[in-house]
């Protein structure tokens, strides 16, 4: 045991192995130097006895004692026994590296052999390239620094490359990966973005396959891909990014390439605003796929600068987003469930794009912002601050009516029964009461949850409403009042007589003369309706005087109501 096994060695300090001392030195030229030199200290020493086992230590061994184990396997079958495949080749290259496993220490040695099955690495297989390049993960700065990772990237570029061309007349779904083919339009000069979006589905056959290597290769794959590809290739390599990042994001918890994914993230969030500047005039990305880039890319930690220009995009279409979009989890920040100062900074956005802003736009997101509000009352934890920060974020003009803000209201305050008069005063300055309807308007005169001073305030505007409405009618009671439409009706009839009657003049004017007297009428009932909801008010003004609640100098000066 003694005469073969009289070489200790400890690899990474996880597993020891004993090996016959000249069997391994004659194939790695650095453990022969090692032994050499751990043999002289130690007979200088005067520690070691003749036929004492000696112990070395190597750390950092690519490959580990797994690696170590086939290195001396190899040594100890007179350079045969190792089977080199795509799984062990990189370790076994690595290795031979390593140890200074040469033809200068050894004819035909391991180092030439993983060399001469590597020449042939252009011939591999789709799958086998993926499968070589993923067992480069556990000795990823070896495999780089020695050259092994650049080849087999360059083979993976060279297969899509190779299936550029042919990918127009074969690109079946159920085919395999060297069957399916890469479009060769995202090589040509004059493709557009719009038109690779389009053929993202032809082009993207190596989205998955590409998912199942590391972070670390994967970054070094879309560098050598950016130097290979042309400018109007950018959009696929963000589209691959965010695909790999999306898989990583739900099926991978490993973070040990946490800032390698960093860098990836904001990688794939300046490829998006590339793609959306060079492109303003086209929807590269709808309004929920920015919100789907947005919510996966922030899990890893973007940039404040990537998220500021993600959420510029999103603010600008904010028109097109739904209300499940806006529901955004708050996550721990403060116990709160969603997150109300993203949609805040999204609302400010979309204001201050005075270029991009209709009218339609506008109230469109106001409609949206009423519905968020209803949705986020309920929360507990939810601050008066922050409902007001939403509710007040768009301007008066975003809403014909207010009526969807009084009823977001109304679920706050039923959600939180501690609030002060003071406090559920101060919810209430974001309504416009002159844009309440008759129903809110009586409603909220009804609610116990509205402090009083609320309510007085709210009829009076609406007192207001009122009187302007029966103002307008009694103008528009008389003819005389409407000359755009009296001059127009007695022009007709002028003319009608200085044609001798036309038919048709005669026709348009009795028309437009049953066209106002049904105008009047609608605004006669509309008036009656009017004064009763009037006299409604002025009742529910009476009953509130005489409570005890109304007895301050206020309630005596109350403007009439009719």
């Amino acid at each position: 045991m003694s005469r073969l096994c009289n070489l200790q060695v400890q690899i990474n300090g996880e597993e020891t192995f004993f090996l016959n001392e000249k069997v391994i030195s004659t194939y790695s030229e650095k453990l022969k130097k090692i032994v050499k030199q751990e043999r002289r200290r130690a007979h200088q020493n005067m520690m070691m006895m003749k036929k004492k086992i000696l112990a070395i230590e190597i750390d950092d061994f690519p490959g580990g004692p797994d690696g170590f184990e086939l290195i001396s396997r190899f040594c100890h079958n007179n350079g045969n026994g190792i089977n080199i495949t795509v799984t062990n080749v990189s370790v076994l290259y690595c290795s031979a590296v390593f140890l200074g496993m040469t033809e200068k220490i050894s004819s035909f040695n391991l180092l030439q052999q993983t060399q001469v099955f590597l020449d042939g690495l252009f011939y591999w297989s789709w799958k086998e390239i993926l499968t070589c390049l993923n067992s480069c993960e556990s000795l990823f700065s070896y495999a780089d620094s020695f050259g092994l990772l650049e080849k087999l990237i360059s083979a993976l570029l060279s297969k899509i490359s190779q299936n550029t061309t042919l990918n127009t007349s074969s690109s079946s779904s159920s085919s395999s990966p060297d069957e399916r083919f890469f479009s060769s339009s995202y090589c040509k000069s004059n493709t557009t973005p719009e038109s690779l979006f389009k053929s993202t589905n032809s082009s993207s056959w190596w989205f998955d396959d590409l998912t199942i290597l590391p972070p670390k290769i994967i970054e070094r794959v879309i560098h050598s891909l950016e130097n290979y590809m042309n400018n109007s290739s950018s959009l696929i390599l963000t589209k691959f990014l965010l695909h790999y990042l999306k898989a990583y994001y739900y099926y991978n918890n490993n973070n040990a390439s946490k800032d390698v994914l960093v860098s990836l993230a904001n990688r794939a969030v300046n490829g998006v605003l590339l793609s959306c500047g060079e492109n303003s005039s086209s929807s590269l990305f709808s309004c929920r796929s920015l919100f789907w880039v947005l919510r996966i890319l922030s899990g890893f930690g973007i940039s404040k600068e990537s998220r500021v220009g993600l959420e510029r995009l999103i603010g600008q279409a904010l028109d097109k987003a739904t209300l499940d979009d806006l529901m955004v989890s708050a996550g721990n920040n403060n116990n709160a469930i969603y997150d109300v100062n993203f949609v805040i900074r999204l609302v400010r956005v979309f204001v201050n794009s005075e270029d991009l802003i209709t009218t339609e736009k506008l109230k469109k997101v106001g409609r949206l912002i009423d519905n968020y509000l209803s949705e986020i009352s309920p929360d507990q934890s939810l601050k008066i601050s922050k409902f007001l920060g939403v509710a007040q974020s768009l301007p008066h003009s975003s809403r014909d009516s207010f009526d969807g803000v009084y009823r977001a209201i109304d679920i706050y305050l039923e959600s939180h029964p501690t609030l002060s008069s003071e406090e559920r005063s101060k919810l209430c300055k974001c309504l416009k009461f002159e844009k309440l309807s008759l129903e809110a308007c009586k409603e909220l005169a009804k609610n116990p949850k509205i402090p009083p001073e609320i309510t007085i305030e709210a009829l009076i505007k609406q007192q207001s409403k009122i009187i302007l409405s029966t103002n307008n009618y009694n103008e528009f009671g008389d003819d005389h009042h409407f000359p755009s439409l009296t001059s127009k009706i007695a022009s007709r009839n002028n003319k009608g007589a200085f044609y001798g009657g036309c038919n048709n003049n005669s026709k348009k004017i009795t028309e437009e003369k049953e066209f106002v007297e049904q105008n009047l009428q609608r605004m006669q009932r509309r008036v009656m309706e009017l004064e009763k909801v009037c006299r409604e008010m002025k009742g529910q003004m009476s009953r509130m005087v005489k409570h005890s609640v109304f007895a301050t100098p206020h309630s005596k000066t109350l403007p009439r109501l009719c």
